[in-house]
């Protein structure tokens, strides 16, 4: 079994408010639990406010169902000068014990570190 890349940002029970027209979860809800595992990530990394500027090389690789925990890692691929790369990947717990986890989607995000106006601010700044 693979493992995940990163660091655990985000666990959520997936729920059946979350689910599309098929019965499974939707998977702009599953785009939203990782877009906030990343700002998370982000935010923490540069200490101050972040925005998604770019989703990349998003992949799903299997449905999710009503019952089971999400596990969103994040890993901090590329930092520039105002930005930062963040490949995110969420795995999935099936709802019985004992059940193996497996990787269900991954994608790549960009984010911008920003000040209280919005405006981009460097990553790695000298604090004052």
């Amino acid at each position: 079994m693979s493992h995940p890349r990163g660091e655990l940002s985000l666990r959520t029970l997936a729920m059946p408010a979350d689910t599309n027209p098929n019965g499974d979860i939707f998977g702009g809800w599953l785009l939203s639990q990782m877009d906030i595992a990343g700002g998370l990530t982000g935010k923490e990394r540069c200490r101050a406010p972040v925005a998604t500027v770019a989703i990349e090389s998003m992949c799903f690789h299997h449905p999710v169902a009503v019952g089971e925990v999400i596990c969103c890692y994040a890993e901090i691929v590329k930092v520039g000068r105002t930005s930062m790369r963040i490949r995110i990947e969420v795995w999935s717990q099936g709802i019985q014990y004992g059940t193996e986890r497996k990787k269900v989607t991954e994608g790549i995000f960009t984010y911008v570190a920003i000040d209280k106006n919005g405006s981009p601010i460097p990553v790695d700044r000298e604090e004052s």
